[in-house]
């Protein structure tokens, strides 16, 4: 087959987009390499170590015009050129497809992630909205298959777009497999020094916004006296202004915040920290949980979305909106090392159901049903 893909967030997103697209396309190129690989961009980014693997066809915009209006042929023109490389099935890995995928004459499939935007309105400035709705129900009636990464986004697609169940498959997606490995105890060492992180801590990572509730946890951590100190690895957003004043009102001493943390970092931390928690009220997904479920750390986080689905049976879940549940959920694991141990060792035969064989293989099923 001659599979071709979007590939404008594996070059230039570093974080969830972009690693679902590097992941899922390396792991195919790897596990069925007789097939031709072709990656979509409007240019090609050097910055991502390893990628793209070798038996790839990078394919960008020849217009003149496209070359310097790159996002304009992406989401408008691409179908175009996809017809003149003879794809057989493309595949548009981040909520869209091209305008005029049909004149591709490729079988089509599109990788939902989340409709956070619908859910939430009010979390999203009205154009973001207008756009996002426009691209990703035109993306969701033009597809010949839509995947969706749980069933609770399934279960959005269909409440928000109407689109039919069976056009629908879930596959659910893993996390970067730099999180199967327990990292040496020189360089976690070598970690610890790095970012001054103290012997003992809290986890919290992920984006600094307000559906993911980081005022609550500090919340909880000050009001109910928690003496552990928390470490925050997140992309801010207006809403950690919230969290700043918070802190600075309350005099709260114990949170840290990192930036500029490096992925290869990342697991290290996960890996030393006491309990990783993640109040998020609502998730597509919820990469990070699968990350410190993998590293081997008891997780704590909402009952909202899907975070049922990525966390298991033995995570525990709490109202991200109730301090003291968040408070007694962190006191019961940080003075229990029986339950911290069961749920480690749970959680990490959980996650081992999310690995990105497992989905390639699944992503690979689908493209020889559909042909």
């Amino acid at each position: 087959m001659r599979i071709g893909f979007d590939a404008k967030r594996a070059f230039f997103n570093h974080s969830g987009l972009g690693n679902y697209s590097r992941t899922l396309i390396s792991q195919l190129c790897q596990l069925f390499p007789d097939n031709e690989y072709f990656l979509f961009t409007p240019k090609e980014s050097k910055d991502i170590s390893g990628f793209p693997p070798s038996n790839t066809e990078l394919v960008s915009p020849g217009n003149i015009i496209y070359r310097q209006m790159g996002s304009v042929w992406r989401s408008g023109f691409m179908g175009r050129t996809i017809a003149s490389k003879h794809i057989d099935i493309f595949h548009g890995l981040s909520n869209e497809l091209p305008l005029d995928i049909k004149k591709s004459n490729a079988v089509s499939i599109l990788t939902i992630h989340d409709l956070i935007f619908m859910r939430y309105p009010e979390l999203y400035r009205s154009t973001d909205r207008a756009i996002y709705k426009s691209k990703f129900h035109r993306s969701c009636r033009q597809a010949d298959r839509v995947v969706a990464i749980s069933e609770q986004t399934k279960e959005d697609i269909i409440h928000f777009f109407n689109i039919k169940p069976e056009k629908i498959r879930v596959i659910y997606q893993g996390c970067s497999p730099l999180y199967y490995e327990k990292a040496g105890q020189d360089f976690k060492q070598r970690v610890k020094q790095k970012y001054s992180l103290p012997e003992k801590y809290i986890l919290y990572v992920g984006t600094i916004e307000e559906r993911k509730n980081l005022l609550q946890l500090v919340k909880a951590i000050h009001e109910y006296k928690i003496d552990v100190p928390l470490i925050v690895v997140g992309r801010p957003t207006p809403y950690h202004e919230k969290v700043i004043e918070y802190i600075s009102q309350k005099k709260v001493s114990n949170i840290q915040f990192l930036r500029d943390v490096l992925q290869e970092d990342l697991p290290s931390i996960y890996q030393m920290a006491e309990v990783f928690v993640y109040p998020s009220s609502f998730e597509g997904f919820g990469i990070p949980i699968l990350e410190a479920l993998n590293s081997g750390t008891p997780v704590i986080t909402g009952t909202g979305g899907c975070l049922q689905e990525t966390g298991g049976p033995d995570t525990i879940y709490v109202n991200p909106q109730k301090t003291e549940e968040i408070a007694a959920s962190i006191n019961q694991l940080l003075d229990n090392s029986e339950l911290r141990r069961k749920m480690i060792e749970a959680g990490y035969i959980h996650a081992r159901g999310f690995r990105e064989e497992r989905t390639a293989n699944e992503i690979m099923k689908l493209y020889k049903e559909l042909i």
